[in-house]
């Protein structure tokens, strides 16, 4: 009975604690919620500057830095253009397979004409005058460029130069309040070195990745032009296509190289990113606003790198260095007296170990520059100063007509040679050499190669009197001339002015 009496309070005392907590429930709680402002959290995260002081690793600072200067490229083409025999063609980019930037063909109707297509890309501003550093792979065959901000004004761009060689290009903008970078020794940037990829992967814009610098000097074979210079930096922050022509900035907010390529079996990020070092693109940019277009000195020799391999192949001594495989007849390097079969070691004290180093060293000169080139030569170094050349094989600096109107055209200019023009049964003209954005690429057909003999009517001579012709020009202009392999006068009009 006990038991029970004891069984029944229990049941009692658990009924009434129910009753209890649901009536407790019923009742509206307070609820308070407490609120910061930030987040008290610490670095935990340091790097040593060059003192080898520690600093904390924050990148905040340094992306405020960078965005401003950043812009995304859009770039516009036709589609196809005509070849001059009655067809199309589609616009070549030769790095479309590793660097596509996002080109498309937008939808054609049937019997239509060709439709536009976009490509999308960055750029780096280096002055308050607007210039802009990019990849030439950006702007290759575009007919219009167009920029924009990182606070989203647009503005037209015109292209001041280009640089196939190394894939940089320069355009420039009308712009006020420009937030321009500063660009570095690149030869100091250390291997394990912290680096921010800023750009606009996949028009993804503003886009900042870290990582660090995974190695430098790198020839990936990207670069299919003659006497192409590839000695990239490479890193590991996620660089995808959109992100070519971004920075490659170090934690001061300083340019040290400009986005290039990827190497990736897939076409985005798989953990190598490479970047032209900023020496190149300080030359480059000088070259093309002091001459119009790039001074390139070179010494006249092929080149391997020595390994191992090498060494045993041509029966030598392993050494650190280039191997020279041939020189050139009456080149730069024989006028010295460097031969085939020796080792380039050093090149004014900086060393080379790899063809990727010696190349970014010479290519950083200018025909008529003398550089000390130290070799290997049956285990012997020997010095020899080596008075650099032009691919013509000579000291001449080759100077560019810098005209504002020339820039609108959009096209680079030579004047006709005399056996070509004899050739040609002509008292002169003027070559179109290279056509990129501009007004003749937009409003016209002309191909490269196109010879100018007449403006408006009126002979064409020489560069002087295209300038001359189309300086403060307002209307419909009519160029007049011929080409070396097709038959006939071929005419070309456009507008000029507003």
């Amino acid at each position: 009975m006990r038991v029970y009496l004891f069984a029944a309070l229990i049941a009692l005392v658990v009924s009434f604690g129910a009753i209890g907590g649901y009536l407790l429930v019923k009742e509206k709680p307070v609820v308070t919620i407490h609120q910061v402002q930030g987040t008290e959290g610490k670095n935990v995260l340091y790097t040593a500057d060059n003192e080898g002081n520690l600093k904390p690793l924050d990148f905040t600072v340094t992306a405020d830095k960078v965005l401003d200067a950043v812009v995304n490229i859009k770039s516009t083409q036709s589609g196809k253009r005509y070849d001059g025999q009655g067809e199309y063609r589609q616009l070549p980019d030769p790095f479309k397979d590793f660097f596509g930037d996002m080109f498309k063909d937008l939808p054609q109707g049937e019997g239509s004409r060709p439709q536009p297509m976009y490509g999308a890309g960055s750029g780096v501003i280096i002055n308050d005058q607007g210039y802009i550093v990019t990849n030439n792979h950006v702007i290759a065959n575009a007919d219009e460029i167009e920029v924009t901000l990182h606070d989203n004004g647009t503005y037209k761009a015109t292209v001041i130069g280009t640089d196939p060689t190394t894939d940089l290009a320069l355009i420039q903008i009308k712009a006020d309040n420009l937030s321009p970078l500063a660009l570095v020794n690149s030869d100091d940037v250390q291997i394990g070195e912290w680096v921010l990829a800023v750009g606009n992967p996949f028009s993804l814009t503003s886009t900042v990745t870290a990582g660090i610098v995974s190695a430098k000097g790198r020839n990936i074979n990207i670069n299919r032009e003659k006497f192409a210079v590839e000695s990239f930096i490479q890193t590991d922050a996620a660089i995808n296509p959109g992100n070519s022509g971004g920075a490659l900035v170090n934690l001061e907010g300083n340019l040290i190289g400009i986005n290039t390529a990827i190497a990736s079996r897939t076409g985005t990020y798989n953990g190598y990113g490479f970047a032209v070092p900023s020496n190149i693109v300080s030359k480059v940019v000088e070259d093309l606003l002091k001459y119009g277009n790039v001074q390139r000195g070179m010494l006249g020799v092929s080149i391997r790198t020595m390994d191992g391999n090498l060494a045993k192949e041509k029966d030598v001594d392993f050494t650190k260095g280039v191997w020279v495989e041939n020189v050139g007849e009456d080149s730069a390097a024989e006028k010295a007296g460097i031969e085939k079969g020796d080792i380039i070691v050093k090149v004014d004290e900086n060393e080379t170990l790899t063809s990727p180093r010696l190349q970014e060293i010479i290519a950083r000169h200018r025909p008529g520059d003398k550089v000390m080139v130290t070799v290997n030569r049956d285990g012997k170094e020997i010095e020899f100063d080596v008075v650099l050349e032009n691919a013509r094989g000579n000291t001449e600096i080759i100077r560019k007509e810098k005209k504002e109107v020339l820039n609108l055209l959009g096209a680079d200019f030579e004047n006709l040679g005399k056996e070509e023009a004899e050739k040609l049964n002509l008292d002169g003209g003027v070559k179109v050499t290279h056509l990129y954005a501009g007004k003749l690429r937009k409003e016209t057909q002309m191909q490269e190669g196109f010879i100018i003999t007449h403006i408006d009517g009126k002979k064409v001579v020489d560069i002087k009197d295209v300038s001359k012709a189309l300086e403060n020009k307002e209307g419909g202009v009519m160029l007049e001339g011929v080409y070396e392999d097709r038959p006939g006068k071929h005419y070309y009009a456009f507008g000029m002015g507003s």
